[in-house]
């Protein structure tokens, strides 16, 4: 192959653990030892630059994508990805804090505070909403986005949170920390405005709207300027898709099964794809 130099590296560096993270990775690239150093080559200078960036963040191999943990380090395996993965378990370690104060949905005390509207119980089974707008005349804003942290229930919760680390950490590794939460943050505030607009007046939350965000920025990001961080496992999006479109047919709500907030999933899912063109489209223009 036409080979371009991605590094140079002094011979005692120890490069077994990046060597095998590429190796993992599917990465073309071979390593020579010339005038006393170590230099690791790839195809073309796309390739370059995503290694960099790897050996940037992780000099001794990626600890999300390794594939084997030995017997009895798993715990400190877990650690490592949760260090590497910092912005990712901040997300996860608020939205627990407030499944607990909030106790799953069922305590309104606390609710009432962090859903997109304030409200208060009428009886055993009405709820009386404020008006978005007097809410944000009050300085509320923080309303239009803590919808997304809120849960009923476990599964409702453990699915969620399953999803966000699969995910959040590939946009994290890939693309920074900041970069996650300013995208989480601008899924769940179009997912919830979304929802609101399809719904009205109603109690609604969750990261499903912006796990459809984050599934729709890689989706498109991957198309448009494939990196290996954002190769999802075959059939995920057909899925989810799949899954999207059962949801908004109603068959869920006819079988009992609760309300689903469709409107959050359709404009997460639109906004992560607009940012997925963008930062795809972007990562295409960079000099080869």
């Amino acid at each position: 192959m036409s080979a371009v130099e991605a590094m140079r590296l002094p011979l005692s560096t120890d490069l077994a653990g990046f060597v095998g993270l590429l190796q993992r990775l599917n990465l073309p690239f071979r390593v020579s030892e010339e005038a006393g150093e170590q230099v690791l080559w790839v195809p073309d200078e796309r390739f370059a630059e995503q290694v960099r960036e790897l050996y940037r963040r992780y000099p001794e191999g990626d600890p999300q994508l390794v594939g084997r943990v030995e017997p009895g380090r798993r715990g400190g395996a877990f650690l490592q990805q949760v260090k590497a993965s910092k912005a990712t378990s901040a997300v996860l370690l608020v939205t627990f804090v407030v499944a607990a104060l909030t106790l799953l949905g069922s305590n309104p005390d606390t609710l009432h505070w962090l859903t997109f509207q304030d409200f208060r119980l009428v009886g055993e089974d009405r709820v009386l909403f404020r008006p978005l707008a007097d809410g944000l005349a009050a300085g509320q804003w923080w309303r239009l986005l803590t919808p997304m942290l809120i849960h009923f229930g476990w599964l409702h919760l453990a699915m969620n949170a399953m999803w966000y680390w699969e995910l959040g950490r590939r946009i994290e590794y890939r693309q920074g920390g900041p970069m996650l939460l300013g995208l989480s943050l601008g899924f769940g505030l179009v997912s919830n405005v979304a929802q609101y607009l399809a719904s009205g007046p109603s109690l609604f939350g969750g990261l499903s709207g912006v796990l459809y965000g984050l599934l729709g920025h890689c989706w498109i990001f991957q198309w448009l300027a494939p990196t290996p961080a954002y190769r999802l496992p075959k059939g995920v999006v057909g899925m989810m898709l799949i899954w999207l479109l059962v949801c908004l047919s109603g068959v869920i709500d006819l079988l009992g099964f609760g309300s689903i907030a469709n409107g959050a999933h359709v404009g997460g899912l639109l906004a992560g794809c607009l940012s997925g063109l963008l930062g795809g489209l972007l990562a295409r223009r960079r000099p080869a």
